[in-house]
């Protein structure tokens, strides 16, 4: 990394942490190449880059300034309500009458759960498909089987090597995207009946699949900053009989929150004591801010507990639904519920993946994405402090692609989706992300698509919405 953008990685991660608030102004020139010893050029290359990121911006004669014309955002959503185990859960209903409306093109997808497909290489991938599909062995349509193309799981355990933590390519299952990985994981773990714990409020579609297999949900509360609430999840295992957890342990969907390492070692090792398998969801792992990546709790596994998932849905091809697992001790479940349900992932999508991710500059893409998302974050915050009501509540995450929106307690989310919907806007009420149907005053917003006017006007249309419901 060159020395401009270490300067600006310092300063930036003063930002997202909070230290330094919207409206506050930065050192100038000067006092930058004074206290990294840098030259002119240096610094303001600096300054110039997170200009580009959307974290500051340069006022004529007085000097850089954090985003945000100097009004603070909202301090974050309350902590959710206490754990408890629900009636068979329902929700699917729910969540399609929701959901549909983002397939329209025509409607703003503020409520999508997909980053812009304008984000990713496809070109680039298509090529890469284009070249190696030609080369395709026959007997690959075999060999491809669970556990999945040889190259491929090479090339995922390079990038657990890359992290610190070496997965060996035979214990990695290959599936059709991280969704699948995920439900095969809580099928290998737990039968009808059983009692699943799951972030509240949570990935919606843990609930549908809890509900599918015929489970109960034990709802444990997520801080919007911090993750898990470990000690809610330590007293409900004592009082429930939990069979396993689904977690997502870093730029959780739907609030945004990360547990700190500390965290996720203590997670690890409250399961490791119970016996209780952990499905650990790390779809967002990659798209960190700053120049640190989160370890997944996986890092900490030493009795193969943890299953972790991921996929290139959410960071490379969202289309070609690869996924995958590292299943620690369950892998031969896995494996075999595998082939008794799709067989295969796709093996050109299999191939082509393994081809760019040798050849493609996949890292790099990735720094690219991540600011990318990082300046549209500093967008759709600006938009929050200038377009809606002075008394919601927003989350600040540090990665990932989504906020967490918090209104007052009457207010009612699903009748704003409702006339949101009616003026080409979608958003993802709260109670999706609830077995309960909690957080009716809470609201999820994507921000993963380039900004624009359409974007800018359309959040000014919805916080009119707000303001007058």
């Amino acid at each position: 990394m060159k020395r401009y953008e270490d300067i600006a990685e310092l300063i930036a991660a003063d930002i997202r942490s909070g230290r330094l608030a919207p409206g506050t102004r930065l050192p100038s020139i000067r006092k930058v190449m004074a206290q990294h010893r840098v030259s002119p050029s240096t610094a303001f290359q600096a300054y110039y880059l997170l200009e580009k990121r959307g974290l500051v911006r340069a006022r004529e004669r007085s000097g850089y300034f954090v985003a945000g014309a100097g009004q603070a955002l909202p301090p974050e959503p309350a902590p959710s309500h206490p754990p408890q185990v629900s009636a068979p859960v329902d929700i699917s209903e729910l969540v399609f009458s929701v959901l549909g409306a983002v397939q329209d093109r025509n409607i703003l997808p503020l409520g999508s759960a997909f980053a812009s497909p304008k984000l990713f290489p496809l070109p680039r991938l298509a090529r890469s498909l284009a070249s190696t599909a030609r080369f395709i062995d026959p007997w690959d349509t075999v060999a491809s089987l669970p556990p999945g193309h040889t190259a491929l799981r090479q090339q995922i355990a390079l990038r657990y090597l890359g992290m610190g933590m070496p997965q060996a390519p035979e214990n990695i299952v290959v599936t059709n995207g991280a969704l699948e990985a995920l439900n095969l994981c809580l099928a290998a773990v737990a039968q009808p009946g059983d009692v699943i714990a799951i972030e509240s409020p949570g990935f919606y579609a843990a609930l549908q699949a809890i509900e599918r297999l015929k489970m109960k949900a034990l709802e444990i509360p997520v801080h919007p900053k911090d993750g898990l609430d470990l000690d809610a999840l330590a007293q409900a295992l004592e009082r429930h009989p939990v069979k396993a957890c689904w977690f997502m342990t870093s730029f959780q969907n739907p609030m945004g929150a990360s547990m700190d390492e500390d965290k996720k070692k203590a997670l690890v090792a409250l399961l490791a004591r119970h016996q209780i398998p952990l499905i650990e969801d790390d779809v967002y792992g990659e798209l960190y801010f700053g120049n640190h990546p989160p370890l997944p709790a996986k890092a900490f596994d030493t009795q193969g507990l943890v299953m972790h998932c991921s996929s290139f849905s959410k960071t490379l091809a969202p289309g070609y639904r690869i996924g995958w697992v590292s299943p620690g001790r369950f892998g031969k479940q896995i494996e075999r519920l595998k082939l008794m349900t799709t067989l295969s992932a796709s093996v050109p999508a299999q191939v082509a993946i393994a081809d760019y991710l040798h050849t493609g500059g996949y890292d790099k893409h990735l720094r690219k994405l991540r600011h990318a998302l990082e300046s549209q974050l500093a967008c759709m915050n600006r938009a929050l402090v200038a377009h809606f009501p002075a008394n919601v509540r927003v989350s600040r995450p540090s990665g990932g692609y989504f906020l967490w929106v918090e209104f007052p307690d009457r207010f009612d989310t699903l009748e704003l989706h409702r006339r949101a919907i009616e003026h080409g806007i979608s958003i993802a009420p709260g109670p999706i992300f609830s077995a309960s149907r909690q957080y009716r005053n809470c609201l999820r917003l994507n921000y993963g698509s380039p900004w624009s006017d359409d974007f800018e006007q359309g959040m000014a249309l919805l916080g009119r919405l707000a303001a007058t419901a």
